[in-house]
């Protein structure tokens, strides 16, 4: 594993590994409106389904196309059972302990949790579409809300280079323990992706191969 192919882009190539329709959608959105340094190409992959994270993720970083893999995906409610196997299955695959913690990106209890953070502060309590609908109609005016692929999309219209700074302050207000709801660690990645020093890469993939 320790064998990487030498890159030849200007760009560094990263790929994300999306849980489903709500994450890759969210990350096509921001990087649409250019708010990250443009030092990175970013490929995401849909994964469809967390269950299938762990063979993308791992048929993604065999390839050797990429410098570093990411996972970006909810937490869900305790027990976390299909979360924490997201992340055994990685930590396994890499052989190093906690490994996981060095490439995925989580929301807790969803993805929402983040994406609500371009208009309030409120912490959402629980990943049911049906709880969050009226949170996400006050702000998106997209009604009865149930993760259809046009809602989705109209939410993304509401997503603007202005309120991604807010949204920015806010996450790094939360917690960054997934195990606590409301929490992120969003806010780390922000930061390697906004900024001009690219040794984060090297640093993470230093960590995965111990």
């Amino acid at each position: 594993m320790a064998n990487r192919i030498p890159f030849f882009s200007n760009k560094h190539k990263i790929c994300v590994i999306c849980e489903g329709n709500e994450e890759y959608e969210y990350f096509k959105r921001l990087f649409f409106l250019g708010v990250w340094n443009n030092k990175y190409a970013i490929s995401l992959v849909n994964a469809g389904g967390n269950g299938n994270i762990p063979a993308r993720y791992q048929d993604r970083y065999q390839n050797g196309s990429y410098e570093l893999v990411l996972v970006f995906c909810d937490t869900e409610k305790k027990p976390y059972e299909q979360y924490e196997d997201i992340k055994r299955k990685i930590n396994e695959f890499h052989g190093v302990d906690n490994a996981s913690d060095e490439v995925v990106i989580f929301g807790n209890p969803c993805t929402m949790q983040i994406i609500s953070k371009h208009w309030t502060s409120k912490i959402l309590k629980t990943p049911a579409k049906a709880v969050n609908a009226g949170l996400i109609k006050e702000y998106t005016k997209v009604d009865n809300y149930k993760g259809r692929a046009d809602q989705i999309n109209r939410i993304m219209e509401y997503i603007t280079k202005e309120n991604y700074l807010e949204m920015r302050k806010r996450v790094n207000e939360l917690l960054l323990h997934d195990s606590i709801v409301g929490s992120t660690n969003f806010k780390r990645f922000i930061d390697f992706l906004e900024g001009e020093d690219v040794r984060w890469i090297e640093n993470i993939n230093n960590k995965l191969e111990m």
